[in-house]
């Protein structure tokens, strides 16, 4: 028999209360704001610090916003060592029973005294709500879990910690007391180490919005001590599926923006994603953890001069060129290709003035050229220079001494052939115009990759030569090489082309978060590299899941590309949160064959259904797609479905569904917004759904350069149902 906690309704009143303080803020920040409104003029410094006052009450009110995110989700109660007084008698420092209660929420709320009514969860006196254990409670008596619904306390969840001699514990550590739902019957016990485990399978098994929330309410001790690890160099979370990487990457991001908030505001936080429809899928969760001011791109989007399609990149490299693009050996390459462009005149270069010729001899044009290339590090920096050592020898070869260089300069500046002599000695490049240049020659190339690359390898990156370089279709491979031009290129003279300096300018981060770490090549961990203003990085990914063009076998693979300032660490995740068991080890198989040296996350929960399989006719594959799209619609009810296809069967599978008449999306377009979405597997890593139909697994091996990987990250996707339609013989590692 079961009755309602005795503590529901007290639970409840204190969130309504600490709503209301909430409020209570929000509301006097707007009136601090609307102070400064009125006085708009002043002198520049008087406006400079209004505008400064005005943009942080600004991020106070945008922080103090959270929608439907539950405020308060936890409670702690900690012993309070009793003090002795000059009288010999014992206290309990004012705290009733010998204890001291703190409620744990998603950001610091005070009463109108200034009295903290909730804690910030990453403050260190919510630590132990995270870290505590049976065996080191960490000064614990008790650990209480709100199941909320916004502000609506649906049950409490209690784990005793040895507590019976304060009046409230049980008679041993890490007992459990209080189900989700309001109920005082003991709820089923979680596998050892996991904490509020009604909790979290309640938040687990809610359905899917098509955005990836936080969970900061559920953090795991393991995920916990990832998030406040220190910040100090290269942090590597390996962590399989499920396993919470991505959510326990960013909210490491904004533990350490609450931690180090005055040096990291200032020099900022960049989370990395692997492609557009991953970045709309998280782009919620700093912002429901009042961080919104942290940048969040994939690599094209940190090339600025380069136009890219609204999803990514425009096309796809051929396997080979790929694996070329991502060498490291393309850094000599391209450093070569900008030396190519700094070349001496091959004759005499003879222009009229007054009445007569200026003289800019080959052999001084060569000696301009060596010392330029000696005094500047960064090409374009020596542009204004070389123009200055031409002018002065061609004023040098006029007959009257006295006419001036500035006499020279304006007179023949404006000569095509002088223009085009210039061009050739010390051209300014974009990096775009360098790698246009380049791939559209053959005997560019040649030169270029000389003792470096082979026929093969440098053949493979040409291409046709476009009228012009805005109309080219730069590919995912090349924004690594378009990065590292930029960096030999470097600055542009303000005035040529229009360019404006910050555009060349490649900016450096305080922090930089990486997720799918595991599908960088070399040039494109060079390119974050580049990015990082003191070696501090958290880098998330799985082995098992790498399918990149040079998949690396191990993580030493992947430091040996990052910064090296203070030494690396690599921490695993070893349990699996989100999908059901039944589903993992059919998956296992699959990382098995794949990657056979490596350890598959423990699941702690068991699903409903077994993953099914449906065998058809090529002729009926179609049809069958759109029968199991129907039935999962079915049976999930408000969840999200995905249909994870080989990229090539994309629009005839998308074809099929719209000519059934399902009201469907395209991930490439609208992300995960509809409630059933079309996602081809090459950009399927990282999501989560509640029920997922894969079709047709070996053309997923087939068509993807990892196979038997792009296969094991389409079958981990879905946190309750998984349907595998297919007509083709399923790959061995599935039998």
């Amino acid at each position: 028999m079961t009755q309602h906690h005795p503590d529901i309704a007290a639970e409840q009143e204190f969130i309504d209360f600490a709503y209301a303080c909430l409020e209570r803020t929000r509301a006097d920040a707007w009136k601090m704001r609307g102070l400064h409104e009125g006085t708009l003029g002043g002198t520049f410094q008087a406006r400079y610090e209004r505008d400064v006052f005005d943009e942080a009450v600004f991020n106070r009110i945008t922080q103090l916003d959270l929608g439907n995110a539950a405020l308060v989700f936890g409670r702690i109660d900690r012993a309070v060592d009793t003090d002795v007084n000059d009288t010999g008698d014992s206290s309990s420092a004012g705290v009733a029973g010998g204890t001291e209660s703190f409620h744990i929420g998603r950001l610091a709320v005070a009463d109108e005294n200034s009295d903290p009514v909730v804690v910030d969860w990453r403050a260190p006196i919510a630590e132990p709500f995270y870290r505590a254990t049976g065996r080191d409670p960490l000064g614990l008596v008790r650990r209480r879990h709100f199941h909320v619904h916004g502000r609506t306390l649906l049950g409490l969840e209690d784990e005793l910690f040895g507590g019976s001699h304060l009046g409230i514990g049980a008679e041993h550590d890490g007992a459990v007391e209080g189900a989700v739902g309001g109920e005082s019957a003991v709820p089923a016990r979680g596998p050892e180490g996991i904490r509020g485990y009604s909790t979290l399978l309640a938040a687990i098994e809610r359905g899917r919005t098509g955005q990836l929330g936080d969970i900061v309410a559920t953090i795991q001790g393991e995920q916990d001590e990832i998030i406040r690890s220190p910040q100090a160099g290269v942090l590597v979370v390996q962590g399989g599926p499920g396993t919470g990487k991505t959510v326990v990457a960013l909210h490491r991001a904004a533990y350490l923006l609450y931690t180090y908030r005055f040096p990291l505001e200032d020099q900022g936080v960049l989370v990395i994603g692997p492609n557009r429809v991953f970045l709309r899928y998280i782009e919620r969760v700093l912002p429901s953890l009042g961080e919104a001011g942290v940048e969040q791109v994939i690599l094209a989007d940190l090339v600025p001069d380069v136009k890219w399609a609204r999803y990514g990149v425009d096309r796809a490299d051929a396997p080979l060129a790929a694996r070329v693009k991502g060498d490291l050996r393309m850094s000599q390459v391209i450093d070569k290709a900008v030396s190519d462009r700094e070349r001496p005149l091959r004759a005499d270069l003879v222009v009229p003035f007054r009445t007569g010729y200026l003289r800019l001899r080959a052999d001084e044009s060569a000696r301009i050229v060596k010392t330029a290339q000696r005094r500047f590090r960064k090409h374009n920096a020596g542009r204004r220079w070389v123009e200055g050592e031409v002018w002065a020898a061609m004023a040098a070869s006029w007959r009257d001494d006295a006419i001036s260089v500035t006499e020279v300069r304006d007179a023949v500046r404006a000569l095509p052939e002088v223009r085009t002599a210039l061009e050739r000695m010390w051209p300014v490049l974009t990096p775009a115009e360098l790698l246009h240049d380049l791939f559209g020659s053959r005997a560019l190339l040649k030169l270029a990759a000389a003792r470096v690359l082979s026929d093969d390898e440098y053949l493979s990156l040409y291409r046709e030569r476009q009228a012009d370089v805005a109309e080219v279709r730069w590919t995912e491979h090349d924004v690594a090489l378009l990065d590292e031009a930029r960096s030999y290129l470097g600055v542009r003279p303000s005035k040529a082309n229009g360019a404006k300096a910050d555009e060349d300018e490649i900016r450096t981060y305080g922090h930089i978060v990486v997720d799918e770490v595991q599908d960088l090549t070399p040039m494109q961990l060079r390119m974050v590299s580049r990015r990082s203003l003191n070696g501090s990085m958290t880098v998330v990914g799985d082995i098992a899941q790498a399918t990149g063009a040079l998949a690396p076998d191990s993580w030493e693979q992947v430091l040996a590309h990052l910064p090296t300032n203070k030494p690396s660490r690599v921490i695993g995740l070893s349990v699996g949160y989100r999908i059901p068991g039944q589903i993992m080890e059919l998956a296992n198989k699959v990382m098995l064959a794949a990657t056979p040296g490596l350890r598959a996350p423990t699941s702690v929960r068991a699903g409903d259904e077994h993953p099914e399989f449906v065998r058809v006719r090529s002729s009926e594959l179609l049809d069958a797609v759109v029968s199991a799209t129907k039935e999962l619609d079915r049976d999930v009810g408000d969840g999200n479905i995905a249909i994870v296809v080989p990229d090539a069967m994309f629009d005839m599978v998308s074809g099929a569904l719209e000519a059934a008449g399902i009201e469907h999306g395209k991930a490439t377009r609208s992300g995960l917004e509809m409630g059933i979405t079309v996602v081809p597997v090459s950009v399927v890593k990282g999501l989560e759904l509640d029920g997922v139909v894969v079709v047709e697994p070996a053309a997923i091996v087939a068509g993807e350069q990892q196979g038997l990987r792009a296969l094991y990250v389409a079958l981990t996707r879905s946190t309750k149902r998984l349907t595998i339609v297919h007509a083709q013989p399923l790959p061995a590692a599935m039998v």
